[in-house]
């Protein structure tokens, strides 16, 4: 809504509208008085009706505005994208991008707001920020996807990530298109193909040899690890609030994300697991260690929660290194919890609720080549293909 507002610094008066899609503010020397505001009043009042009517000229009000600079160039843009005067009248990329983001970010995770403003502020602004929304074609989304391909110092975005950086643009054009009343220019436009990911489980005995080799203190950490079926962002932001003995029951019901405490990634991620019998002993090992200093069941000396990305580099894949094992992501500790418990025979439902999947569908789309048969469902048979491999954890515990 136009308005006559008070400049906080210098107590002059200026004008508060909106025209063509862009936020207005005219500065005057008149100072704050009554008089003066009814002045200026009586003034926005003639340009709302004007701007109304379609008979409101900027230069004839503002004739020295540097606001004439931007609707010359917004009419250039738009004249270019062959679009009519009529369809102009929306706002620049990045004023409709904040006010999008601000309308959403109620109904997101912290996490993957601070992503989506990462975006925003690398990709899309610098790209689309000073082009109204109206104005930007098919031509230039394509364009800007193909230059997000290229090898930029040494390195090459990945398909998928492409895909993410494009999807908040697709949904903030669509969203603008819908409110301003233009055709979206993402009509046909598809997401690149990514490949399938990439399922490279452990064998049992390099598992046993990863636990026997890492530092002794990230020892029960892998064990829960590898035969949990736990994704890192549940393990790292584990509580001992719940992990239940009594029960030999691991609650997820939070995450670790960007160093946040999110909750989990579905609500079907909300699960318990059950505890085997070398992951109830590693956690009773470890809640000596950091029962009494930390609400983590995994932390640092100092009782915060693991950094991932330190973790990684200077545990998991040096050790992989030393013991010469093809360089995996720590996320395979996951498949490799699945794998193992379908080699053993495990029910696939239970299986499923174990990594917190709605039903079995993805279990076997994503691990079928694993899948020898399905017998039992209590998980006994898990239990028993690993404890008969148990001695070969080091005596150092």
């Amino acid at each position: 809504m136009a308005s006559v507002r008070t400049n906080k610094e210098t107590g002059r008066l200026f004008f508060d509208f909106w025209y063509k899609g862009l936020r207005c503010r005219e500065f005057t020397k008149l100072t704050d008085t009554a008089e003066n505001q009814r002045k200026m009043e009586k003034m926005l009042k003639h340009i709302e009706a004007e701007i109304t009517l379609g008979s409101f000229e900027y230069s004839k009000y503002f004739p020295n505005s540097k606001m004439l600079q931007k609707f010359e160039s917004t009419k250039t843009d738009c004249a270019s994208a062959g679009l009519e005067p009529s369809e102009n009248d929306a706002p620049l990329f990045k004023e409709f991008a904040e006010e999008w983001l601000f309308e959403n970010v109620v109904r997101w995770k912290r996490s993957y707001t601070a992503n989506i403003r990462g975006i925003l502020d690398n990709y899309l602004v610098k790209t689309f920020g000073e082009k109204k929304v109206s104005c930007i074609t098919k031509g230039e989304i394509l364009k800007f996807r193909s230059s997000l391909a290229k090898v930029t110092n040494g390195k090459r975005l990945s398909p998928d990530r492409i895909n993410h950086i494009i999807t908040p643009l697709r949904m903030i054009l669509n969203d603008a298109a819908d409110r301003h009343h233009f055709t979206t220019p993402f009509l046909g436009i598809k997401q690149l193909t990514v490949a399938d990911s990439q399922v490279d489980p452990f064998p049992l005995k390099e598992v046993w040899q990863v636990i026997n080799n890492v530092p002794k203190h990230f020892m029960d950490y892998y064990i829960v690890r590898f035969f949990s079926g736990m994704r890192t962002s549940e393990i790292d932001g584990l509580k001992w609030t719940y992990v239940d003995f009594d029960r030999r029951e691991i609650l997820i019901r939070e995450t670790l994300v960007r160093g946040l405490i999110e909750s989990t990634k579905t609500v079907g991620s909300a699960r318990a697991i059950a505890m085997s019998g070398p992951v109830c002993e590693a956690l009773k090992r470890q809640y000596r260690k950091t029962g009494a200093k930390s609400e983590y069941v995994f932390c640092t000396a100092k009782g915060t929660p693991f950094n991932y990305s330190n973790v990684t580099s200077r545990i998991w894949y040096p050790t992989l290194k030393k013991l010469k094992l093809k360089p995996r992501r720590p996320y395979q500790t996951r498949h490799t919890a699945a794998t193992l418990w379908l080699a053993s025979g495990e029910n696939p439902e239970w299986i499923a609720k174990q990594m917190g999947h709605t039903s079995t569908k993805m279990l076997f789309t994503i691990y079928s080549r694993f899948v020898p048969n399905m017998t039992r469902m209590d998980g006994t048979a898990f239990e028993s293909l690993i404890s008969a491999d148990a001695f070969l954890l080091r005596e150092a515990l």
